[in-house]
C-alpha cells in the first residue's frame, strides 16, 4: 500500500509502499479517506516530542477519518506503530472509532475533531464556561482558537473577546461569533517589575483593560502563554483595594508565545484569579460525548474551519509547508 513513510527523525516523510496491517484483538482496519497534517505530527517527526518514534521506517499521521470493513465511516486515532493515518490502511484500536455523520465531507471530519474536541474540553471541563459569561480567547487566530471562539459562544457566552497576530484569521473571527477583536503586535514585551516597555505593550494592556470594562473577564483560554499573558495580568492587576466582583478562571493550554511568564505576588492579591491547566486526558465517556457534540455541530454548520488539500503522492512538499494561520492542512488519500 501506499503511505506517508519516515525513514528517520527530522526528515520528511515520502510517499512510499509499505507493509500492509494486520488487526489484533479489539482492533479495527480502516481504509484511510483523509487525515489531518498537525503541529504534533511534525514534533512527532522531527524527535521534539517525548513520543516521537524509536524505529524506523514508520508511517506519519496520528488521526483521520476512513471506512471500517462493514463500510461504516468513522474518525479514528490511534494507529499502532508503525503504522499511521496518511496511509491507504492502517489498524487502529475499536475503541478510538467515532461514526461521522453522513453530512461532513471527508475533509472536514479529518480536519475538525482534533482541535474542536480540544477547545470543547476545555471550555467545558476546565473553563466550565456558562451561559452570560464574558470569555476571552488569547490565541483566537489558530485553527483551536478559531474553534473555541466559535464554541464559547454555542455554550452561550455573553461576550466572546480574539486576540491574536494573524490580521487575515483576526478579522475572520467576527464571522465566526467574536464580539470583539484585539490585535497582538509580534513584539511584545514587558520587563522586570512589569513595567511596559514599549508603546505596543501599552496599547495591549489598555485593549485588555477596555475589553474586560467594569465587569471583568470571567474565562480566558490561553494558547499564547509568554509576554502576551503577562500583559493581560498586567491588566488585571489592581492598584488599590477594591472590592471583588467576580473570579477570573485562566485555563492555560498552550506556549506558542513563550514557555514561562514572570509572575508577580500582587496579581493574585489583587484580584480574584485562579490558573490552571487542561489536566491531561479525560475519561472515555467524556471524550465521546465531545466527540460527537463536535462532529454534530460541525455536521450542522455551527463550526467552521478552514483546510488546505494535499495528496498523499504529494506528501513531501505538503510537509514542508505551513499552512497559513487559522487552516488545516489535510492529507487526501
Amino acid at each position: 500500500m501506499k503511505a506517508a513513510v519516515l525513514q528517520g527523525l527530522g526528515r520528511a516523510p515520502r510517499c512510499e509502499e509499505f507493509a500492509e496491517p494486520t488487526a489484533g484483538a479489539n482492533e479495527a482496519l480502516v481504509r484511510v479517506r483523509a487525515a489531518s497534517l498537525k503541529s504534533v505530527d511534525r514534533q512527532l517527526a522531527s524527535g521534539a516530542h517525548y513520543a516521537s518514534p524509536k524505529e524506523f521506517p514508520v508511517v506519519c499521521g496520528t488521526d483521520g477519518v476512513g471506512t471500517l470493513e462493514d463500510g461504516t465511516r468513522v474518525f479514528f486515532g490511534g494507529a499502532r506503530r508503525p503504522f499511521g493515518a496518511m496511509a491507504e490502511r492502517t489498524v487502529v484500536p475499536e475503541a478510538f472509532c467515532f461514526p461521522v455523520p453522513a453530512e461532513l465531507s471527508d475533509e472536514l471530519a479529518a480536519a475538525l475533531p482534533n482541535p474542536g474536541v480540544s477547545a470543547w474540553l476545555t471550555l467545558t471541563q476546565r473553563a466550565k464556561v456558562a451561559a452570560g459569561e464574558t470569555v476571552l480567547i488569547l490565541g483566537a487566530t489558530g485553527v483551536t482558537g478559531q474553534l473555541a471562539v466559535q464554541i464559547a459562544k454555542l455554550l452561550g457566552a455573553k461576550r466572546v473577546i480574539g486576540a491574536g497576530r494573524n490580521a487575515r484569521a483576526l478579522a475572520r473571527l467576527r464571522e465566526l461569533g467574536a464580539d470583539a477583536t484585539i490585535q497582538l503586535e509580534a513584539e511584545t514585551g514587558i520587563s522586570s517589575g512589569f513595567a511596559s516597555t514599549n508603546p505596543e505593550t501599552l496599547a495591549l494592556v489598555e485593549a485588555f483593560r477596555r475589553e474586560a470594562g467594569e465587569e471583568g473577564f470571567d474565562v480566558v483560554v490561553d494558547y499564547l502563554w509568554g509576554k502576551p499573558t503577562e500583559a493581560l495580568l498586567v491588566a488585571l492587576t489592581k492598584s488599590e483595594f477594591a472590592v471583588v466582583k467576580k473570579e477570573t478562571r485562566l485555563v492555560q493550554v498552550g506556549e506558542s508565545a513563550g514557555a514561562t511568564i514572570s509572575l508577580p505576588a500582587a496579581v493574585l492579591r489583587s484580584t480574584a484569579l485562579t490558573i490552571t491547566g487542561t489536566a491531561g486526558i479525560p475519561s472515555r465517556e467524556i471524550l465521546a460525548d465531545a466527540m460527537q457534540q463536535v462532529l454534530a455541530r460541525g455536521a450542522k454548520g455551527e463550526l467552521k474551519i478552514e483546510t488546505e488539500r494535499w495528496a498523499l503522492a504529494d506528501i513531501k512538499n505538503g510537509w514542508m509547508r505551513p499552512a497559513e494561520s487559522g487552516r488545516r492542512i489535510v492529507v487526501m488519500v
